[in-house]
Parts: C-alpha cells; structure tokens; sequence
C-alpha cells in the first residue's frame, strides 16, 4: 500500500513538473537538503585536502567539468573523494561551488565505478 502510494506522488511530481526544491517533510524541503548536503561534501572534502599528507594518496579530494567520457553536465561539476574502483564516493555538484571545493582539479573524471548512493554511504561512513 505505501509502496504504491509512493508511486503515485511520484507520477504527480514528474506528470505536473512540480519543483522538487520546495517539496517538504514538514521539517526541511529538498532544496534545502541538497543545499546542506553540498555543503557537507565540500566540508568533508576540504578537511581530507587541508590535512592531505595525512591521507593516502588514493583519497584525496579531485574535481572535474568533464566525465571520463568526455560528457559535460552544463552548469554542474563532478566530485570525489577515491578513484579507484571500489573506493569512489562522487556528487555532481552546482558549478558556482567549484571555488569553494579544496581538490585537485582533474581533466577529467576517474570513470565511474557504477556506485549506488547505498554505496556511497558506506563508504562514506568508512572514513570514520
């Protein structure tokens, strides 16, 4: 029953292009969520780079306009933190950000190593 709910506020949302920006949970809409989500990644990421030589190498925060395949999102970048496979977390992030992002700026994007947002918590959570 939920799960078709669900569904079906989905199907609104897309059908009538509604502004997911503003949609709530009572506490907090999306926008706002993403906005403090953006500004924990770049926290994180700033902290790792400051502090870089107490990391290893293959941790250490990049940033890149272009995916490994040459492809641009206009108006967003990619981020991460681990480029081999197995270790990426990434999020593409709003392009008048990019100055605020301590990382090495890379040509281009590792290639992605097909990670779920699932992963990207766990792997999150093993930096701890």
């Amino acid at each position: 029953m939920i799960q078709a709910r669900e569904e079906e506020i989905n199907k609104i949302i897309k059908d009538e292009n509604l502004d997911t920006d503003l949609i709530s949970d009572g506490y907090h809409t999306f926008g706002e969520l993403y906005d403090h989500r953006i500004a924990l990644f770049i926290a994180l990421c700033d902290a790792i780079f400051s502090h870089a030589r107490f990391y290893p190498m293959d941790i250490i925060p990049w940033k890149s306009i272009r995916h490994s395949d040459n492809t641009e999102w206009e108006g967003w970048f990619i981020a991460g933190i681990g480029r081999e496979e197995g270790k990426q977390i990434t999020y593409h992030l709003p392009i008048e950000k990019w100055e605020y992002l301590g990382a090495i700026a890379l040509d281009k994007a590792p290639k992605w190593d097909g990670h779920t947002p699932k992963d990207v918590i766990e792997r999150l959570l093993k930096l701890c």
